[in-house]
């Protein structure tokens, strides 16, 4: 590939990926060029592909697709002082307008203005050369105070979204910073206390990363549940004290009823113990109506899949016994968190790096993806 041309994989249409060449981008001011190293493949990335659209997003013209990205600095943009050409970055893909009264708040996730890669329209970083806000990034390295601090705080001139790695973190792992940063929303939204019982539906990169955040964060007991058994086996080493293969519902059995017989069945093999926290990682109808029926008297349930716009929910049931729903949608002033508990070795991500391909080869990594097979995990393309 030459250094003059930006090799991109562009999802033309749904169902059709294809590389493209296209011109190499140059930043602007407060902007910084990043020659993109390490992108890992998404569920939303493949949902893209197969579907044309994740919930409410829709693919109406061709996007490049990626954004799990960690690279090298190649070119500055006027005004960018706190990083130099060859700095090794982990790109938090979203950018907000800082001006709305979610950003103010801190909750810039909600921003309606959010730019975020591979977020129809905006193109991803799964390409050789990508463009990003440095205005608007973390710099790790000096903060040390609360991150839980409202987002103003940390809105130092050219100090949020691309942020250092550690040299004892991997470009491989600082991708995974991105997915992780998704586990620990959703574990700081259902306000998780040590020693609590969690159980994560979904044995995917996301629910296992939702595991580790939960032992982190002190569980005491973490299950996770899946219908393919080679992840559950991955599962048993990794953050988990429990794994549970979920059967596929019978033919012309109603969702809600496979949902309450799945949920019996699943606190009978846990001894009867119900969940303080119920964390959906699939988007499925059938894993989230099971969540009610696992999750105890007053307890959480939280969903990170996002799945069909609409779904059924056992209401009577959330009600009478006041389970609370907690909607989790990208993160917040997370990456400070996920880069430290990575660096420490407090969490470990490399083990979920199952396969690599080219970024000349990325399709046959999509393809990895979406049948599931081989035991993949994690699968990143590298530039």
């Amino acid at each position: 590939m030459s250094e003059n041309t930006n090799y991109s994989v562009v999802l033309v249409k749904q169902g059709e990926i294809a590389a493209e060449n296209r011109p190499v981008p140059q930043p602007g001011p407060g902007e910084v060029q990043v020659n993109i190293k390490v992108t890992g493949i998404c569920g939303s990335d493949v949902h893209y592909w197969v579907h044309g659209a994740v919930g409410e997003f829709k693919v109406t013209a061709p996007m490049v697709l990626g954004h799990e990205s960690s690279g090298v600095v190649s070119a500055l943009g006027p005004g960018v002082t706190n990083l130099k050409v060859g700095d090794r970055v982990a790109l938090e893909p979203g950018v907000c307008c800082r001006m709305c009264e979610q950003c103010k708040r801190g909750r810039y996730n909600l921003c309606p203005e959010m730019r975020f890669a591979a977020t129809p329209p905006i193109d991803g970083t799964l390409c050789n050369y990508y463009i990003h806000a440095a205005d608007f990034c973390y710099k790790y390295a000096l903060i040390t105070l609360n991150l839980q601090m409202p987002v103003s705080f940390f809105c130092q001139p050219n100090s949020r979204l691309l942020s250092r790695l550690p040299e004892n973190v991997s470009l491989g792992e600082g991708a995974l910073i991105e997915p992780l940063s998704v586990a620990i929303h959703a574990v700081n939204r259902c306000n998780l206390k040590a020693g609590d019982r969690v159980f994560v539906f979904g044995a995917g990169p996301v629910g296992l990363l939702v595991c580790a955040m939960a032992k982190a964060s002190g569980a005491a007991h973490v299950t996770v549940a899946d219908i393919v058994p080679a992840r559950l086996e991955f599962a048993k080493t990794y953050y988990t004290d429990a794994q549970i293969l979920l059967e596929r519902s019978a033919p012309g059995e109603p969702n809600i009823e496979y949902s309450r017989r799945t949920g019996k069945r699943i606190v009978e093999e846990l001894g009867g113990e119900l969940a303080d926290t119920v964390i959906d990682a699939t988007g499925a109808e059938t894993c989230v109506q099971t969540s009610f029926y696992v999750a105890k008297n007053g307890g959480t349930v939280a969903f990170v899949g996002m799945g069909a716009s609409l779904q059924s929910l056992p209401v009577a049931e959330i009600s009478a016994r006041e389970v609370d729903i907690k909607g989790i949608f990208r993160y917040a002033n997370t990456y400070p968190r996920a880069i430290k508990l990575i660096s420490s070795g407090a969490i470990s991500v490399r083990q979920l790096i199952t396969h690599t391909y080219p970024l000349e080869e990325a399709v046959q990594g999509f393809e990895r993806v979406k049948s599931g097979k081989d035991g993949a995990i994690k699968v990143q393309i590298l530039g």
